[in-house]
């Protein structure tokens, strides 16, 4: 039975046949199998936007069988706001599936004032972690990373912190983001010798940003850590947001923050425009396709999305019908991106 609470959203019963709407891959060499798709909660989720809509494109989402949800602890705006939220809605609707979940969170940019809410200190992350799992009103997250390396604390100490949060059952598996290659290797041999492996990595990747095909990608397959790819659609460009200009409702235009309208240079839309000629010649948006690109490598455990309508975030789960490309679509993309 349905009955309205008093935001006028029923009750929430997931689909029955959630699991069978998803595709899964091992993360690394662990135990853990995550979405192919995974939701990202770093724009729509904050205090300024709508909750509604928020709580429908999680319902959606894990309606689809999309089980993990990233979040971090500066998500908002403002700070914090996207997991408090996040925590309203969980307690509304997700309670009783915690265990077919996996939420994550990070720390490692800037939180609250003074000099022990930034960066990779034990003080630092410990504090962060305890924050956030109030917010959400959690006992534990599923992943707990490392948002972007400290280039001024020893690693030791912030993997140490990572092992201690395990120990501690505040997480199950902890994650880094961010990392070069070198300092991959490094952190993953640390936690290795404490005795808590390292899961994931969380790095940007997508056609036009590739830096983790010069070596990173090469580590974690030795490593056996598996990967969340962020930013796989270049914050829209690789849409057909943009194939015909800037509207005026894109992020480009209205927060330079993320996405400056500079970058969209009339270089960077032809490029769009052959990408999107080859994407129509595989039946799929360019979205789709871009997705597609970047699942093609098995390294390459699941593509993180952020979106703003539900529609969106159905069509982004239609890449998953086709993630092959044929050696002649590979050489095409290749001559296109230079």
């Amino acid at each position: 039975m349905n009955i309205n609470d008093n935001s006028g959203i029923t009750n929430y019963v997931a689909k029955a046949d959630r699991y069978e709407q998803m595709k899964y891959r091992r993360c690394g060499k662990s135990g853990l199998l995550l979405p192919m798709i995974s939701l990202g909660l770093w724009h729509n989720f904050g205090h300024t936007d709508d909750f509604n809509n928020g709580r429908q494109l999680l319902r959606t989402a894990f309606d689809f069988g999309i089980t993990h949800f990233d979040l971090a602890n500066n998500y908002g705006p403002p700070y914090g706001a996207a997991e408090d939220n996040f925590g309203r809605i969980f307690q509304k609707d997700f309670v009783p599936y915690r265990d077919e979940l996996i939420i994550s969170t990070k720390a490692g940019w800037d939180m609250w004032p003074g000099p022990y809410g930034n960066y990779g200190s034990r003080k630092y992350l410990i504090a962060s972690l305890d924050q956030s799992l109030k917010r959400m009103g959690l006992d534990y997250v599923d992943i707990f990373y490392h948002h972007r390396p400290d280039p001024e604390t020893p690693l030791e100490e912030t993997m140490g912190a990572l092992h201690h949060i395990v120990q501690q059952g505040k997480a199950l598996y902890v994650g880094i983001s961010q990392y070069n290659a070198e300092d991959t290797a490094r952190a993953q041999e640390i936690l290795q010798d404490l005795g808590t492996p390292l899961l994931i990595h969380q790095p940007r990747y997508n056609m036009f940003d590739r830096w983790v095909e010069n070596g990173l990608l090469d580590v974690l397959r030795q490593k056996g850590v598996g990967a969340i790819a962020f930013s796989p659609l270049e914050q829209g460009i690789l849409t057909n947001k943009y194939l015909k200009g800037l509207p005026e409702d894109s992020r480009a235009v209205k927060d330079a923050r993320y996405l400056n309208a500079d970058h969209i240079t009339p270089e960077v839309l032809d490029k769009v425009a052959k990408l999107n000629a080859i994407a129509s010649s595989r039946e799929q948006s360019l979205a789709q396709m871009a997705l597609a690109w970047v699942l093609r490598d098995e390294t390459i455990t699941t593509v993180l999305v952020g979106v703003s309508k539900k529609q969106q975030l159905l069509d982004n789960i239609e890449a998953l019908k086709n993630t092959k490309f044929s050696s002649d679509e590979l050489k095409q993309i290749g001559q296109i991106l230079g």
